[in-house]
């Protein structure tokens, strides 16, 4: 695309880098932003610059937060003693919005990969682990993406985890093999939360 002004085709260029936005989408936005009031666009970018710098990780969880505990680990209504690990953030947000799970979670950051060069230590094994030990975690549900690196994941949770009292579960397999949770629907999502597995270690 060519733009008569070096501005425009920058701020195009910064909307087009985000994950989805294609250049076409990225221009009708920049444009929108332009035909609006200045004050809504300095609104939406003070806040964006607020949300870099002051998000925090929740101490516990690893899931984002406004404080050092977020909301969820804070909610007294939540069973501390049921952790849902998920893979990343997008997990949660998923699973939070199928209305179906009351427990707190656990957040890897990523799965084992060997041939990308991601092994346990590069994910938070060994402080969910701690968790397990020290909070009265009485069982734990695997909510990771059913694939390779998942299942290689699961597994190597569950060996680490081998003698702890603790149960392991999986989600059900409504989620299809590769599916990213993020993708599923609400309904499929929850049934395979409720209809969970028990892991046989």
């Amino acid at each position: 695309m060519q733009f008569s002004s070096i501005l425009l085709s920058e701020a195009v260029e910064s909307f087009s880098s985000l994950p989805g936005i294609g250049k076409k989408t990225a221009l009708r936005l920049v444009l929108h932003l332009l035909q609006e009031d200045a004050n809504m666009t300095k609104s939406m970018a003070d806040r964006l610059i607020k949300m870099r710098e002051n998000i925090k990780y929740c101490k516990q969880c690893f899931n984002i937060s406004d404080e050092d505990i977020c909301q969820i680990c804070n909610n007294s209504k939540r069973d501390k003693s049921l952790i849902c690990v998920v893979r990343n953030i997008k997990d949660i947000i998923a699973i939070e919005e199928t209305g179906h799970y009351f427990g707190v979670y656990h957040v890897l950051g990523n799965l084992i990969s060997p041939i990308d060069g991601i092994g346990p230590e590069d994910i938070r094994i060994n402080e969910l682990e701690t968790r397990v030990e020290n909070d009265g975690i009485k069982e734990i549900i695997m909510a990771i993406t059913p694939s390779i690196e998942g299942d290689t994941t699961i597994f190597y949770i569950s060996k680490k985890l081998n003698g702890k009292d603790v149960s392991i579960s999986t989600i059900a397999r409504g989620v299809s093999f590769g599916g990213e949770l993020e993708y599923a629907d609400e309904i499929t999502l929850g049934r395979s939360i409720v209809s969970r597995v028990k892991y046989e270690r």
